[in-house]
C-alpha cells in the first residue's frame, strides 16, 4: 500500500503563464493539454514514480480536491533493439509518474495542486500559490534552425523493402517514419517551444515530458482511449492529403480524399482493429461504418470516431495497451508490422507514436498517441514523422507527406510574427 496525499485548491491565474515562472525551479516537467478543450495538467517535479497504479491510497486535501494527476509516457516499441538517438536514451524507464505540483484546468475551472507521501504543508502551497498569481503573461520566441537532410534515396530503399513485404503477404500496410537531426542557431528552453504548441497554429494535444536536461514535446491530433466511468472513447485517424491554400482546395482535397480506394483502405485496418478490441474488452460498442475528414492546419485525416462501455474489472492503463500501437502507427497485422519495423528502420522511435497520457487517482484520464513529436536539448533535437505505406504506395509521395507532418512540430520554433 503507498500513501500519498494531495491538496487542490482554486486558482485565479492563468496555468500556461504560472507553469513558465514555476518551471525555473524543477527539471523534470509534465503537460498534457487539449488546445480545445479544458482537460489541460501541468506537472513540476516529481513526487513519486511507480510501475503500476494498484494498492494506491490517497488522502484528498484543500478545498477542491481534484484527483492527483499521475503522467505516463511510453515508449512505442520499448524492446526493439535497435539504438534510440542520444536524447531519448537519456530517458529513465519509468511507468506512472506523480508531480510535486499540478498546475490543473477543467470544466470547474483553474486549480493548484501539491502532492505529498506525507501531509500537505501549507505554507508550500501558499508560496506557489502566491508565485502562480504574480506571473507575468508569457511571451513567444521565434528560433532560428538548420534541419539536417536525411536521405531520399536510404527512404525508397525502405519503401520497396515494405512494399516487398506487402507483395510476399507477410503484412497488408506498414507504418515507415523518418527522423531528421535540428540544429538551433541558439540555445532555447522546453518553455519556448511549450509556449509556442499552445499558442500558436497547431491543432491538437500537447505534450511535454522534460527529465533534467532532455525534453520530449509536440502536437498530435490522435486520440488514443479516453475513460470517464465506464465509457470510453477512441479514434480511427488514418489516410491523409494537404489541406491546400483555401477552404475550396481543402474541400476538393477532402472529398478526394474519402473516395481514394488506397487511403479508405489504409483506414480500414483502423477501423477493423478498434472494432475488434472494443468488441473483446467494452458492450454498446458504436464505431460508424463510414469516416469523415478532420482537418489540420498543414494535412487532414480520414476520421471515424470509437464510442463503448468498458466491461468490469477493465481499467485504462489496460486498455491502452490493448489499443497500442494500432495500424494507424505500426501496421496491419500489427505484430508482424512491427517486426518489420525493426527490421527496415536503423532507430528505435523512442517515445514518436507512443502512447501518452495520464490517468487520476479515480481511474479516469486518456492517451494520445504521441505524433508530430520530437525531442531536444536546447541545442539540438530530433524530429519525427510518419505514414502508412500499402499497396499502390509511392515513395516520393510519401516522403512529402511526412514532410507536410514534420511542420507541426517545426511549429514550435516560430514565434509570434
Amino acid at each position: 500500500m503507498t500513501k500519498l496525499y494531495s491538496y487542490t485548491c482554486p486558482l485565479d491565474a492563468n496555468i500556461v503563464d504560472a507553469f513558465c515562472l514555476l518551471q525555473k525551479g524543477f527539471t523534470d516537467q509534465f503537460v498534457y493539454y487539449l488546445k480545445d478543450a479544458p482537460v489541460r495538467f501541468m506537472g513540476l517535479g516529481r513526487c513519486i514514480a511507480l510501475p503500476n497504479l494498484e494498492g494506491i491510497e490517497c488522502e484528498l486535501e484543500g478545498e477542491s480536491r481534484e484527483e492527483p494527476i499521475f503522467f505516463s509516457f511510453n515508449r512505442f516499441d520499448a524492446e526493439n533493439p535497435s539504438p534510440s538517438d542520444e536524447l531519448f536514451a537519456a530517458f529513465p524507464r519509468l511507468r506512472f509518474m506523480l508531480p510535486e505540483v499540478v498546475l490543473i484546468e477543467n470544466e470547474k475551472g483553474s486549480f493548484l495542486q501539491v502532492n505529498s507521501l506525507s501531509t500537505v504543508y501549507a505554507g508550500r502551497v501558499e508560496r506557489f500559490k502566491k508565485q502562480a498569481l504574480q506571473a507575468p503573461p508569457r511571451v513567444r520566441k521565434t528560433i532560428s534552425y538548420t534541419l539536417e537532410p536525411d536521405s531520399r534515396s536510404a527512404w525508397k530503399e525502405a519503401v520497396t523493402k515494405a512494399l516487398a513485404a506487402i507483395r510476399e503477404e507477410r503484412v497488408r500496410k506498414v507504418v515507415l517514419s523518418r527522423r531528421q537531426r535540428l540544429v538551433a542557431d541558439a540555445p532555447f528552453s522546453s518553455k519556448d517551444l511549450l509556449v509556442n504548441l499552445i499558442d500558436g497554429s497547431a491543432q491538437g494535444t500537447v505534450l511535454l515530458y522534460r527529465y533534467a536536461d532532455v525534453f520530449f514535446c509536440g502536437c498530435t491530433p490522435e486520440l488514443l482511449v479516453r475513460k470517464q466511468g465506464n465509457e470510453v472513447e477512441s479514434m480511427c485517424l488514418a489516410g491523409t492529403c494537404p489541406t491546400g491554400s483555401s477552404e475550396e482546395e481543402r474541400e476538393r482535397n477532402a472529398n478526394a480524399l474519402l473516395h481514394d480506394g488506397k487511403n479508405r483502405a489504409e483506414h480500414d485496418y483502423v477501423v477493423q482493429f478498434i472494432r475488434d478490441v472494443f468488441g473483446r474488452t467494452c458492450y454498446s460498442v458504436d464505431v460508424p461504418r463510414v469516416p469523415g475528414v478532420l482537418p489540420l492546419t498543414h494535412v487532414q485525416h480520414l476520421y471515424t470516431p470509437a464510442k463503448a462501455c468498458m466491461l468490469e474489472g477493465m481499467d485504462l492503463p489496460t486498455m491502452a495497451n490493448n489499443l497500442h500501437p494500432t495500424p494507424a502507427v505500426a501496421g496491419t497485422p500489427v505484430g508482424e508490422s512491427r517486426m518489420l519495423i525493426r527490421q527496415i528502420e536503423s532507430y528505435n522511435r523512442g517515445f514518436f507514436a507512443g502512447a501518452c497520457g495520464y490517468v487520476n487517482g479515480a481511474g479516469n484520464g486518456e492517451f494520445s498517441v504521441a505524433l508530430r513529436t520530437g525531442v531536444f536539448d536546447g541545442e539540438i533535437g530530433w524530429v519525427y514523422a510518419g505514414c502508412g505505406i500499402v499497396e499502390g504506395s509511392v515513395a516520393e509521395d510519401e516522403y512529402d507527406e511526412i514532410g507536410l507532418k514534420l511542420k507541426t512540430i517545426l511549429s514550435a520554433f516560430e514565434g509570434e510574427n
